[in-house]
């Protein structure tokens, strides 16, 4: 993580349209409940995941590739420690991705050197609603 402890409230008042990798369909799951918890704070943001749906009325994308510039420039990822890095060389792949955003309980040290060498800001290992919470 290159983003230090007191610049997070910053990125979440300049970036207040993101992509959600990996929103699921599954309301119990927090990949479903913190973008409905972002969007009524404000946000907008749309979501990636394999299989089409509309639960919440996010527009779903298939790929990172589909999703549209202004909502590409953060992403909030939903998914395992172990797929991180190919995560990350999906972002690296579409370009665009200015924070890439890492949910709790979800970091990949080597993947985010990585990142962070492309002049991504990454943030690890932090849930979005404890910081909205935190900060606003």
């Amino acid at each position: 993580m290159n983003v230090k402890d007191t610049e997070i409230k910053a990125l979440l008042e300049k970036y207040k349209k993101f992509a959600v990798y990996g929103l699921s369909n599954d309301a119990t799951k927090p990949s479903h409940y913190v973008p409905l918890y972002m969007r009524e704070h404000g946000w907008q943001m749309v979501g990636t995941y394999p299989k089409k749906h509309d639960a919440g009325g996010f527009q779903i994308y298939s790929s990172l590739k589909e999703v549209p510039t202004e909502y590409r420039k953060f992403v909030d990822v939903f998914r395992s420690s172990d797929k991180i890095p190919d995560v990350v060389d999906e972002v690296l792949a579409v370009g665009g991705v200015e924070v890439l955003w890492l949910q709790l309980g979800i970091s990949h040290p080597e993947a985010e050197a990585k990142a962070e060498k492309a002049g991504i800001k990454v943030v690890s290992n932090r849930c979005l609603i404890i910081e909205h919470k935190r900060f606003f």
